[in-house]
């Protein structure tokens, strides 16, 4: 019901723009977060949208070079990343759950285990930022 996609391999300072094509309803009902997870490490949040009122959060990490946008009536949300870093190598993925579910943006990315929290999850899509 999420399909992710916009991954690539790009040089560091570059960009990339990926998108998560979802299929549930109603969509404006449900919270999407992308989630990356790099080699030997766990899967963390880095940008969370609510469809509803197209509220934004960002990680630390992300915070100043990721966007995170969404089309409701197409029911898709991008995610933008600039100034791209080798430490974002990574899979990404994009994951939703209803927003009513959710706690604020700002406890979501400090609670542990987050993604179980998430019903939906897109394949994944690999960046690669070369050095």
């Amino acid at each position: 019901q999420l399909q992710a996609s916009g991954g690539g391999v790009v040089p560091a300072g570059g960009s990339l723009r990926l998108s998560c094509v979802a299929s549930i309803f109603p969509f404006d009902h449900h919270t999407i977060v992308w989630f990356r997870q790099a080699p030997g490490k766990e899967r963390e949040g880095v940008a969370y949208i609510k469809n509803g009122d197209h509220s934004t959060y960002y990680s630390d990490a992300a915070k100043g070079r990721f966007t995170v946008s969404g089309d409701n009536a197409e029911a898709t949300v991008y995610l933008q990343m600039n100034s791209l870093k080798p430490e974002d190598t990574a899979i990404y993925y994009c994951a939703a759950a209803e927003s009513i579910s959710l706690p604020t943006p700002r406890l979501l990315f400090k609670i542990p285990n987050v993604p179980r929290r998430f019903k939906y999850w897109g394949q994944g899509t690999l960046v690669t930022v070369s050095s």
